[in-house]
């Protein structure tokens, strides 16, 4: 795959021919405007839209620049330094299925003609190029959950699909939970059949759509593709889940636990490695079973795990999930989330878990939170590094990690995964891995951002103090 990462704005510049083409395309179907979209450090899309017009304009750097840093929390620029330009990936251009008068293409940072070092899509693409220059090309698949909201007429948020009355407003008997369920499903498909029409429509390879376990929770599950591809598809999801929601009145959150009752909404990351030189081939796949390959990719993942989780599960309410059990849990007591960095055949408690129906290894501590680009930079990397340095993983653990004794964990030199974003941030601050594959500036602005997102969490007096403290004593 040699080319993948530009080091300087020329080389992303695609051909007159190729850009000629892509606008005929655009304007073949009924396009209107562009909109080329940069990827900002917690992984959302930014854009100023064009005319079709400016279609060519956008396309060689002559379009709309950005200062990027002024809409960072924490900027690494100032307000005298010049604009970065985005330069659009034509590998990465779709038209809206939700109104095709908009396209949207996914675009690379430039600043002073060399990749811009807060640009979280170069940085995969340059974990991507490292991987291909040693021979290795890696793919992967995402499991997103979410769950769908209204306001209710105090303007507070209630369940989207939900027909029994609101708390305190009428008798609300004990529920079974979501997941599976017929009724619900079937009260669920208008909203589900637009955006099982829209995902189709870009072709994708949609399999299925789930009612999960929490009331209005859903999961989409669509084709594996390369790296690169899957983190702009995962981004443009977002955005088309959230549209699709408003025209049904409702909207997406993607926060992993609402409310105490909910099951997390996770974003399970599944992965593969295939060879640049014998293309098609899966080389997690050995004879009779998982490859030597693959459980030293894991060894390398397993090794980096609490820096991946702080990317992967990236919020303060990230860490409500990855608990073995939760109280008034709708639908039983058990969370099936991860809870300890280890792996294990079919193992759902497990960080890792490969599964029994396919050989992509599964990072289940993942949430819809996460910066895309980032992550699959970082479980490459890892994944690389256990594969060059034969990394070994240790045993695999077939039994639940929930019901673990002290001494069990002892003897099997199991780790917790993080407890908590405090936890997590500070394992990321002082892993090399993550410096390099970040480079120094977006791993310092990281970094901070999400130390100042616990201090300020841990400087808050919440609801639960107050209702645990206030008259106890």
């Amino acid at each position: 795959m040699p080319g993948v990462y530009p080091s300087v704005m020329s080389d992303a510049i695609a051909d007159k021919k190729r850009i000629d083409q892509a606008k005929a395309d655009l304007e073949k179907a009924g396009v209107k405007y562009v909109l080329s979209c940069w990827i900002d450090i917690l992984g959302s899309p930014k854009t100023k839209p064009v005319p079709i017009s400016e279609f060519e304009n956008l396309c060689v750097g002559k379009g709309p620049q950005f200062a990027v840093h002024s809409v960072a929390t924490f900027p690494d620029l100032g307000p005298a330094d010049p604009d970065q330009i985005p330069i659009p990936d034509l590998d990465a251009l779709y038209v809206c299925p939700w109104n095709p008068d908009y396209a949207i293409v996914f675009a690379d940072l430039f600043y002073k003609d060399a990749p811009y070092d807060v640009c979280p899509r170069m940085a995969l693409k340059r974990t991507v190029q490292e991987a291909a220059d040693a021979g290795y090309a890696f793919y992967a698949g995402l499991e997103p959950e979410f769950i769908v909201l209204r306001y209710d007429e105090g303007g507070q948020p209630v369940k989207g699909i939900d027909d029994d009355p609101l708390p305190g407003e009428g008798f609300r008997p004990r529920r079974q939970a979501f997941g599976y369920d017929v009724e619900y499903t079937l009260d669920s498909m208008p909203f589900l059949a637009d955006v099982i029409e829209h995902l189709n429509t870009m072709g994708w390879g949609l399999k299925n759509v789930v009612c999960e376990g929490a009331y209005s929770q859903f999961e989409v599950d669509f084709d594996y593709t390369d790296v690169l591809a899957m983190a702009d598809r995962f981004t443009l999801l977002r955005v088309l889940l959230k549209e699709v929601a408003k025209n049904h009145g409702m909207f997406v959150t993607f926060m992993p636990k609402p409310a105490q009752g909910d099951w997390r909404s996770g974003a399970h990351i599944n992965w593969s490695v295939q060879s640049t030189a014998e293309p098609g081939g899966n080389l997690f796949k050995g004879k009779g079973g998982w490859s030597e390959l693959a459980k030293h990719a894991v060894g390398g993942v397993l090794k980096h795990g609490v820096a991946l989780t702080a990317v992967n599960c990236p919020t303060v309410n990230s860490y409500k999930g990855l608990v073995a059990r939760a109280r008034d849990f709708e639908g039983g007591t058990v969370t099936w989330a991860p809870t300890h960095m280890t792996y294990g055949v079919n193992n759902r408690s497990a960080m890792i878990r490969l599964p029994q129906a396919r050989y992509a290894i599964e990072n289940r501590a993942a949430d819809m939170c996460l910066n895309p680009y980032l992550g699959l930079a970082l479980t490459c990397a890892a994944s690389l590094e256990g594969i060059q340095e034969n990394l070994d993983p240790g045993p695999s653990l077939e039994k639940s990690l929930y019901d673990l004794t002290a001494e069990e964990r002892e003897e099997f030199k199991v780790k917790p995964l993080p407890q908590n974003l405090d936890q997590a941030i500070k394992g990321f601050a002082a892993d090399p891995l993550a410096k390099r594959v970040l480079g120094d500036t977006m791993h310092r602005l990281y970094t901070t951002h999400k130390q100042d997102e616990w201090d300020r969490f841990h400087e808050t007096v919440t609801e639960w103090e107050k209702h645990e403290y206030l008259r106890f004593f």
